[in-house]
């Protein structure tokens, strides 16, 4: 790619996940654990394995002894798949597709609904990543202090990491917190009037919470 293409390729509005970059981590590592590269392995799967993939999983596990999520990453790779949780570039590409599909076909009338909170979530503090997954949009600080997800075709839930906090007002306890989830919070989103003052108070909150 020239110098030219390369400063027009577009910037995406999105972060790269975290789980991409542990992803990376353990595909460096992998030879030195397993005496085979992620390269090594997947020729070998396609020469010496079998076709299907889960009993190409269950060959890793019983001949090579890999663990389980190993062995399903390596036969999902052969398959051809997955390689954007390896590699960033791929992986932003995937979250734009992603954002995309998620808010289609009946979902489409939430589309300004989810931009607003995006862009109400991006400007909460200057470490604030947005990390798409294939159903909804976390929000980063050092974790997920806050997510975006399209429940019904009508309603986006916005979600909120609140610890024990008492819910007050519009806001929603999920059981999070009995639960140890990430997220404890809620507050429905049915239009963008309800996007206000205290949707973006909790937002506030829920990131000023998120400290090492």
């Amino acid at each position: 790619m020239t110098r030219g293409a390369a400063q027009t390729k577009k910037k995406s509005i999105y972060g790269v996940h975290p789980g991409v970059v542990m992803t990376q981590k353990w595909i460096t590592e992998l030879k030195t654990k397993t005496g085979r590269s992620l390269d090594e392995w997947l020729k070998h799967i396609k020469k010496a394995g079998p076709k299907d993939e889960k009993e190409r999983r269950e060959w890793l596990k019983e001949e090579y002894k890999l663990g389980t999520n190993t062995a399903g990453y390596l036969a999902e790779r052969a398959a051809g798949r997955g390689a954007e949780t390896g590699d960033p570039d791929l992986y932003l590409e995937s979250a734009e597709r992603d954002v995309e599909k998620m808010f289609s076909g009946g979902k489409a009338g939430l589309r300004p609904i989810y931009d607003a909170l995006l862009k109400l979530g991006l400007k909460v503090g200057k470490e604030v990543k947005a990390c798409p997954c294939q159903t909804i949009v976390p929000l980063y600080r050092n974790h997920v202090f806050a997510q975006i997800k399209p429940t019904t075709q009508t309603r986006i839930d916005l979600g909120f990491a609140l610890g024990d906090t008492k819910p007050t007002g519009k806001l929603i306890d999920t059981g999070g917190f009995a639960k140890k989830d990430r997220i404890t919070h809620r507050i429905p989103i049915t239009s963008l009037a309800e996007i206000d003052d205290e949707v973006k108070h909790w937002l506030q909150v829920a990131y000023d919470r998120d400290t090492k």
